[in-house]
């Protein structure tokens, strides 16, 4: 794979304390890794087998509020692991978590779930720990629910330690229903919530940002997207890519992976995202439709890298 088990690491190890995007080099490419049995006996062994230099992994149930402690065998098995060869490793928090909901119930289960996910996260070296941005449920407007994401999510964070936490990584939606982030203009209004903190980054989903009405396809489309991300939320921001074709086409709302160049976006718009300053030394990583032989995720990580050259 990309070197999980070799003794000479292809690439200097990352820094978390930086100040900029990981400083190794240009984009290493992996995927999100399937750990049930095992975080490092599962989850290495696939990344080994496609290639992966990269590594996204759930922490706990994606699609429940269950939380457990994990196992500190295969953590600290997988932290090594991931240190000796430089591969980064992110967590992804589960998918139920809106911290802007209007259920109580349903915030109060989205804080304890993400504060699972950030603990787990430090536990297991995790650089980051992507959240989807949420939505505006039971008719409240965008600001009433704006105000309610800042007061869960501020005490997460001043929970971070500033040198040994995972970055939290804002993860914006396709614009479905009530969408609180969508397109990049969107950043501005989320961060300043969050005062802007320095631990809150960014995770791009091409697949979202297409669906949300991002035109990766035009010819200025990679330029236009992050000249309008950095008028939102600043330089430096930017610290993963889930790189995510579309089934459906742009500006339909609609969240449906496709396999790199197989949908609406193609492969050329990857060049061209792998290529542009913005996205230096920014991993990006593949959570699209795979056999369980990870064959799919070997085909798309493979593509990547030939497009990255």
């Amino acid at each position: 794979m990309g070197g999980l088990i070799r003794a000479v690491p292809p690439f200097p190890a990352p820094s978390r304390t930086a100040a900029g995007p990981l400083a190794r080099g240009r984009n290493p490419v992996g995927a999100h890794v399937p750990v049930a049995g095992g975080l490092a006996a599962k989850g290495l062994a696939y990344a080994e087998r496609i290639g992966a230099e990269a590594v996204q992994v759930f922490v706990s149930n994606p699609r429940g509020w269950a939380t457990g402690p994990g196992d500190p065998a295969q953590d600290e098995a997988f932290r090594a692991a991931c240190a000796a060869s430089g591969t980064p490793a992110y967590v992804h928090a589960p998918y139920l978590i809106n911290l802007g909901s209007h259920n109580e119930a349903t915030a109060e289960l989205s804080v304890a779930s993400l504060r699972h996910a950030l603990r787990r996260g430090r536990e297991i070296g995790a650089l980051g720990v992507v959240v989807h941005t949420g939505s505006a449920t039971g008719g409240r407007d965008r600001q009433e629910a704006l105000a309610q994401v800042r007061a869960r999510t501020l005490p997460l964070l001043a929970e971070l330690d500033p040198d040994d936490a995972p970055w939290l990584l804002l993860e914006p939606t396709a614009g479905q229903g009530a969408s609180l982030c969508s397109l990049a203009e969107d950043l501005g209004p989320y961060l300043d919530a969050l005062e802007r903190h320095p631990k809150v980054g960014l995770c791009l989903d091409t697949c979202h940002l297409f669906a949300a009405g991002h035109d990766l396809t035009a010819p200025d489309g990679t330029d236009d997207l992050f000249a309008r991300i950095e008028a939102a939320a600043g330089p430096g921001r930017l610290r993963l890519v889930h790189a995510n074709d579309s089934k459906a086409g742009c500006g339909s709302h609609l969240d449906r992976h496709e396999n790199v160049g197989a949908g609406r976006i193609g492969a050329e718009p990857f060049r061209a995202l792998l290529a542009h300053p913005a996205t230096a030394g920014v991993p990006f990583v593949v959570e699209t439709p795979s056999p369980a032989d990870g064959n799919g995720h070997a085909a798309d990580t493979a593509l990547l890298r030939s497009l990255r050259r």
